[in-house]
């Protein structure tokens, strides 16, 4: 120890190294879950390795939305429109994707397109007022006329109506 020289505190890393370095411990301990072990263990070992395994999963779980700060989803839970969004014989023209338009023979892609980029609608007639809409189109929408319904847009469902990221 020199005297004359006065003492330094040790270096502190920088807080964006830090991030970088919990973002990477919790991939890491995440990924580690998956890893298969290394040579056969034995039933005590075993155990010991699948402890192991899922304490890290389960930390890196806990600790990666605090580093990452992952938000909620929006979308609703209890949406009282959702079964008319593809999942019943009745379809909601204001807030069903394009894909659901499929299963009716005529509609998709063509007429469907029409539909989901022209809205909203108020009722069930306005979908006849598209502009560019042909006789074929409009008959082929009068004929599944019955199945649709009118509900208010949801800027949940309404962001996803053309695409919605399914792509099989």
């Amino acid at each position: 120890f020199n005297a004359a020289s006065p003492r330094r505190p040790p270096a502190r890393p920088a807080p964006a190294t830090m991030k970088t370095a919990a973002v990477l411990c919790a991939i890491l301990g995440t990924a580690s879950a998956f890893l298969a072990p290394a040579r056969a263990p034995t039933s005590a070992r075993l155990n010991m390795v699948d402890s192991r395994r899922a304490f890290a999963g389960k930390a890196a779980a806990l600790v990666a939305p605090l580093v990452v700060g992952a938000t909620a989803a929006s979308a609703k839970i209890d949406y009282s429109g959702l079964p008319y969004l593809g999942g019943s014989d009745k379809i909601d023209v204001n807030n069903a994707n394009i894909r659901v338009y499929a299963k009716l023979p005529g509609m998709y892609p063509t007429v469907a397109a029409k539909l989901v980029s022209n809205g909203p609608y108020k009722a069930v007639a306005d979908i006849y007022s598209i502009k560019g809409l042909s006789d074929a189109e409009k008959n082929v929408l009068k004929q599944y006329e019955s199945r649709f319904v009118v509900l208010e847009p949801q800027p949940e469902y309404v962001i996803d109506k053309i695409n919605n990221g399914l792509y099989r």
